[in-house]
């Protein structure tokens, strides 16, 4: 098994992987380079050119600030924030400084809020938490966000010395809705700063700016038979709030009304796209247990209650609080390990590397492992967790055993009568995969294991792979074809699959060749995205007679088009950073005759 995972961040550092593969590649045609642009739709509705009215808002302390309180200053930033957002998160420390750096240049900043979820309070704890050198204000009723036709934070406004707005669109392209890259290689906000600065035009005007949908307040009066409290709630608690509650890695809570409602717009996006809740596997080929895509009918209702003003509806039909469990999700464990003596630190900005900790468990007989569960000690930070089974005589490019933690996946628990085997001589390695979140954070993990009795176990879980290390990726190429096989040397059951590639990853699929001669597809993910990288479960295990053949074919997108590409102008082969790639189709299976052990 294997869990080497990233879901916000850009790494820059080691997987241990192995290898085991046939060989072959094709090269794809690659289109020119293009920047994000606006859709014309958008550039007709915008207030690009226009000048804006004056307005009068206040701060967390409720001092008054109007667009006139700027007078003095020759250009004006304006920020449209919303303090959960993740993004606005991540750009907090950069705006501070740019607001600071630009202040001897009569630009001045000013932040506004204007998610109807987002309280006072809510406002004083971001200023603080990043200590704002710049006004924050609350947009009641999100009157100046409709001024200024606002759609996300972080999104800025840059307004002339007449307030006329000559920027619109994000802070740079370093951030985006599920990556980041090492560094922007676009600056536009200071781009157009400097070009308002010496009197030029604005080289690029108008951006998109990636983020959250600002909450703003209902013009629809409340209406109709889907509610909150009746069906929303419900397709919630089923679908969301095991990550999305107080305390979880989500980066908010949809755990009541007040919560939910100023997110319904986001929601609605999130869940078409298919962003959320995370799944990518194509529904047109197999069945997986694990599955937790929304139905037709609930996309449908949250269609219904979002059109009819998102309506909270009777509190007494709220259905039953789900029992907040703190503990373990696979129970008492029997043993817990640390990973160091001692918290690792974690900045509040930048690229950390995965991180590796060895740890001994001390066992001097052998233990059979019937449920591992990894376990962050800081969930605001950790995004991945890999703890490894490290075999005495097994080098660490070819560990394959493992328990692992990523958002939204849960606990490896294996069926009765299948487990894990943990040699008496076997030491445990942590990777772990930290993602800044603008302040200084401290992490501590573990991972925990139930252990099942020896006389009860009839199959060993065995971790295998079809894998490709002898590619080449030639710059640009947008759809690079790389496959390899893994041949079943004995009757086996398929219980899941793990695609692991990198940054320039794109699709990938599994496919059985029979000795028969039939095929099938067994999983195909048309869209694979790196800090998404889950296990497929399937339903029902899949018998391999001896002589199968597990054909995985893998494309890679090493196009200036792909946004977390790390350089489209490089040859990209095999390598542990992630800035090199692989090419691995993990599976678990059980002997379909074994009996151990």
């Amino acid at each position: 098994m294997m869990l080497t995972l990233g879901v916000v961040a850009v790494l820059g550092s080691a997987c241990s992987c192995s290898r085991h593969s046939d060989v072959e590649v094709e090269v794809a045609e690659s289109p020119e380079p293009t920047e994000e642009s606006a859709p014309a739709e958008l550039l007709r509705s915008s207030v690009l050119g226009q000048a804006i009215d004056n307005f009068i808002l206040k701060d967390f302390h409720g001092n008054e600030f109007s667009l006139e309180s700027f007078a003095d200053d020759r250009l004006v930033v304006v920020v449209f924030l919303g303090v959960e957002c993740p993004l606005a998160r991540l750009y907090a420390p950069r705006l501070n400084a740019m607001a600071e750096t630009y202040a001897s240049q009569g630009v001045a900043f000013v932040g506004i809020n204007s998610n109807l979820q987002d309280s006072i309070r809510d406002l004083a704890n971001y200023a603080r938490q990043f200590d704002l050198g710049f006004p924050l204000l609350k947009d009641p009723a999100n009157v100046v966000a409709d001024q200024f036709k606002a759609i996300r934070t972080p999104e800025v406004f840059v307004l002339d010395d007449h307030r006329r707005v000559r920027y619109w669109g994000r802070i740079d392209n370093q951030f985006g809705v599920g990556f980041q890259r090492t560094q922007a290689t676009r600056n536009n906000l200071d781009e157009a700063l400097t070009d308002l600065l010496a009197k030029r035009e604005v080289r690029r005007e108008v951006t998109l700016a990636p983020g959250c949908i600002i909450g703003r307040v209902s013009r629809v009066e409340p209406h109709g038979e889907v509610t909150y409290c009746n069906q929303i709630s419900r397709i919630l608690q089923r679908r969301c709030t095991e990550c999305h509650r107080s305390g979880e890695v989500a980066p908010f809570a949809l755990q009541s009304y007040d919560e939910v409602v100023g997110w319904a717009e986001m929601i609605r996006e999130v869940v078409h796209q298919r962003r959320m809740p995370p799944w990518l596997a194509n529904p047109k080929f197999g069945k997986f247990s694990n599955n937790p895509s929304l139905t037709s009918e609930e996309l449908r209702l949250i269609d219904q209650w979002v059109e009819n003003g998102a309506p909270e509806g009777d509190r007494e039909q709220l259905p039953q609080a789900v029992a907040v469990d703190t503990g373990w999700r696979i129970g008492e464990p029997d043993e817990v390990f640390f990973m160091s003596e001692k918290p690792f630190n974690v900045p509040a900005e930048g690229v950390v590397d995965y991180q590796y900790f060895v740890v001994d468990p001390g066992h001097k007989e052998d233990r059979w492992i019937q449920a591992g569960e990894a376990r962050p000690g800081n969930r605001t930070v950790v995004h991945h967790i890999t703890a490894f089974i490290w075999p005495p005589g097994v080098s660490r490019e070819d560990l394959a055993l493992e328990i692992g933690y990523v958002p939204g996946v849960q606990p490896r628990v294996y069926p009765p009568g299948t487990a894990i085997k943990l040699d008496k001589d076997a030491k445990l390695l942590f990777e772990v995969h930290y993602t800044p979140i603008g302040t200084p954070r401290t992490d501590r993990s573990s991972v925990a294991f139930k252990y099942a009795d020896p006389a009860t176990i009839k199959h060993a879980i065995r971790g295998g792979w079809a894998g490709n290390e002898k590619f080449i990726i030639p710059p640009g190429a947008d759809n690079y074809k790389v496959t390899a096989r893994y041949r079943f040397t004995r009757d086996m059951r398929l219980l899941s699959f793990m695609p692991h590639m990198h940054l320039r990853g794109k699709a990938f699929r599994y496919d059985v060749l029979y000795p028969d001669g039939t095929r099938e597809t067994l999983l195909d993910v048309p869209r694979y995205d790196f800090y998404w990288q889950l296990w497929y479960d399937l339903d029902t295990p899949r018998f391999m007679p001896r002589g199968t053949y597990l054909n995985c074919t893998a494309r890679f997108d090493n196009s200036a088009e792909n946004p977390i590409n790390p350089d489209p102008s490089a040859t990209v082969k095999f390598g542990l950073q992630t800035f090199d790639e692989m090419m691995f189709g993990y599976f678990d299976a059980v002997e379909a005759d074994e009996q151990a052990p």
